[in-house]
């Protein structure tokens, strides 16, 4: 993926690390257009940024489409998709409540990002050059034992992007996976205070960097990031599931 010079759909791009990477790339120089579910924080940071902004529930089907239609309408050259938006919460499946928590995940984390890319198959094929980013985490390769289906979700996304990737060869199309590390983001309440955890503005400085570095990148892992994604390859599951698990 080049770094410069395209037009990029980023949902989920109202905090967190959707909103520092939107920033990072109206910066080095792209049309970033970001949406979420809530106007008035869309309105905000039209104002204070100059996105483009859209609305859009990416549980919702028909959202989806209204907001690809939108996009499109407005940004014809778009490129990049940026399918960023996801929640984490706690459940405990000893109890029969978790299915509401597992239910909400699946939607989101999952059915979410599809969504999001059976929307723009068709018209990111026939840009000389795009790119679908889908966002991961090294939870999907070593669990946290407080989020079962979040954990499960990353895990089907890195799949995804996986076997997806062998789709789109010899298209236009390039497939990268974002795998962040534990981030000072409120992903979940009280996070953007832990220690152990990364800021999140170093966070996407080795992100980018790492992504300018490798045009040709299928995924972007910062240092932090490596114990988690190769625990079972290295030999060091057990003991990383601990480490992971100590922090909460």
């Amino acid at each position: 993926m080049k770094m410069t010079g395209n037009t990029i759909f980023l949902p989920g791009g109202t905090s967190g690390i959707g909103l520092a990477m939107a920033l990072r790339f109206q910066e080095a120089g792209n049309t970033v257009v970001i949406g979420g579910r809530r106007p008035e924080v869309l309105a905000q940071l039209a104002a204070e940024h100059g996105f483009d902004t859209v609305t859009v529930d990416i549980t919702d089907d028909e959202s989806v489409r209204g907001a690809r239609d939108a996009v499109l309408a407005a940004h014809p050259d778009l490129n990049v998709l940026i399918a960023m938006a996801g929640i984490m919460v706690a459940e405990d499946v000893r109890t029969p409540e978790f299915f509401d928590t597992a239910r909400r995940t699946v939607e989101t984390n999952i059915l979410g990002p599809l969504r999001l890319i059976a929307a723009f198959t068709e018209h990111l094929q026939a840009q000389p050059a795009a790119t679908i980013m889908t966002v991961t985490s090294g939870l999907a390769h070593t669990p946290l034992r407080i989020t079962p289906t979040y954990n499960a979700s990353k895990s089907f996304m890195h799949m995804f992007s996986e076997s997806i990737r062998l789709q789109f060869a010899g298209t236009s199309v390039q497939i990268i996976e974002l795998v962040p590390p534990g981030l000072r983001t409120e992903l979940m309440p009280g996070q953007s205070q832990v220690e152990a955890f990364l800021p999140l503005d170093e966070y996407i400085d080795e992100a980018m960097n790492l992504l300018a570095a490798n045009p040709d990148a299928t995924e972007i892992l910062v240092e932090r990031v490596k114990p988690l994604r190769f625990s079972e390859v290295n030999g060091a599951y057990d003991q990383t599931i601990a480490m992971v698990n100590s922090h909460h």
